[in-house]
């Protein structure tokens, strides 16, 4: 069957144009003047997408928006907005709308909406998306997030990803491309904090040909590199101001000038951005423009830390070993009831990520197939714990461990003439913990 669409507008011209697009792309359609007239054929039958203009004679899309989430939720509404009316379609994008579309209507941009809300038919949010990337756990505060991910992933709006280091917004940012129409395309993360200050426009929106030294050839940024896909900003609190008012424009314009270019090129990219830091502060210190602020945290998901997920830590921890233990091709080890205690216990000031680093830890340390509470080596008090200033030229602590561990793990292996459980037995642990930490070092 054909899929169907709704069309509410109080202008022929409009109506007839948009009804002649959407059947020129095989979609069955029918029109209506009014909010009055809307909710009735909304009732009578149900439609893959509904289009509605903002102004209507006898009241207004925001309300017919917020009707349909009420009324028939699931059925994708996109509002059609004049130009420059950008608080406007922001409301509608936080009471549900799919998207929205400017007049006077580009054509290209409506089919490309049109297309996007069809494939939301039926889409439901995976449980598994490969080795390590399910939103584990069954606390309410997990399964609130899970709730936020299947309701946005129906909408094209920006979503700002809140929580603090090592929750896993990058993961819940994946989750929400995936269940979406735009699974299909391409999910490119940045970490704006880790791209230099003076390559930075050059990453995102690309170059052309001479337009500095070094520029031998044409470049496509990262924006590009997402057309008809997802954009995940990540600690997008660390992009400076001169690049926060070019995403703005990304945003609102959804056009990019790559460097050196004189004409702007059209993107269709999805914004989802994460960041640690209280942006609402950063807005009021004038660290992070507020109408860009305001812009990506259209919709706003939580990720909540891992000490208000006290039921979920076995759960994580289960997992984690498991598969730590599948990347060595051994069996998982067992966690003993004092080692479950202390960490059900501990506060897990970095979250997923620490408990996954402190297990990996104890993969290592344990004697067999058991892991013991000496073996995940917790700190005593995280809270009064700061991290010692260290000289510019000073390696980290962790990268002077591992060479140590390096140097040790080579003598012994040269000793026993690369025996691995004569190397093992010399530096006084299991053969498995080695062949881990071979791997681990990448020693050859």
């Amino acid at each position: 069957m054909k899929p169907t669409a709704l069309v509410i507008d109080d202008e022929p011209d409009i109506r007839e144009l948009l009804s002649i697009t959407l059947e020129r792309m095989d979609i069955a359609t029918r029109t209506c003047e009014d909010v009055t007239s809307a909710k009735r054929l909304l009732g009578d039958q149900a439609y893959d997408l509904c289009l509605t203009d903002m102004r209507l004679p006898d009241g207004d899309g925001l309300e017919l928006v917020e009707w349909i989430q009420q009324e028939v939720a699931g059925t994708p509404v996109a509002v059609i907005t004049a130009h420059g009316s950008v608080e406007t379609a922001v409301k509608a994008l936080k009471l549900g709308a799919f998207d929205f579309v400017s007049k006077p209507l580009d054509l290209n941009d409506l089919r490309k909406l049109v297309k996007a809300a069809l494939k939301l038919k039926g889409v439901a949010v995976p449980k598994e998306m490969g080795s390590g990337s399910e939103l584990i756990g069954q606390s309410a505060a997990i399964e609130e997030v899970r709730r936020m991910i299947a309701k946005v992933a129906r909408s094209q709006a920006p979503v700002h990803i809140s929580g603090e280091s090592g929750t896993g917004k990058e993961l819940v940012a994946r989750m929400i491309h995936e269940a979406g129409p735009r699974r299909e395309g391409p999910f490119v993360p940045i970490n704006c904090g880790a791209i230099p200050t003076e390559l930075m426009e050059s990453e995102f929106f690309g170059h052309q040909r001479g337009s500095f030294t070094g520029a031998v050839s044409d470049k496509h940024g990262l924006v590009q590199a997402a057309e008809g896909g997802t954009l995940f900003l990540d600690e997008v609190a660390d992009l400076p101001l001169h690049m926060q008012v070019k995403l703005l424009r990304v945003i609102q314009e959804k056009t990019i000038r790559p460097v050196g270019s004189a004409t702007e090129i059209t993107t269709d990219v999805r914004i989802l951005s994460a960041t640690h830091r209280d942006l609402g502060e950063l807005v009021a210190n004038g660290e992070f423009r507020e109408d860009l602020y305001y812009r990506i945290n259209v919709i706003e998901l939580h990720v909540p830390p891992l000490r208000d997920r006290e039921r979920d830590t076995l759960l994580l921890a289960r997992n984690i070993l498991q598969r730590l233990s599948a990347d060595l091709s051994v069996t998982p080890p067992r966690l003993t009831p004092a080692a479950e205690s202390a960490l059900m216990a501990y506060r897990f000031p970095g979250n997923v990520r620490e408990l996954e680093n402190i297990l990996e830890r104890a993969l290592t340390l344990a004697s067999g197939d058991v892991i013991d509470v000496g073996d995940i080596q917790l700190r005593a008090d995280p809270q009064e714990e700061s991290p010692e200033p260290r000289g510019t030229d000073e390696a980290p602590l962790e990268t002077q461990l591992e060479e140590i561990e390096r140097d040790a793990i080579v003598k012994a292996l040269e000793q026993t003439r690369y025996n691995k459980t004569a190397a093992a037995k010399l530096l006084g642990i299991s053969f498995r913990a080695l062949r881990y930490r071979v791997k681990k070092l990448g020693i050859d």
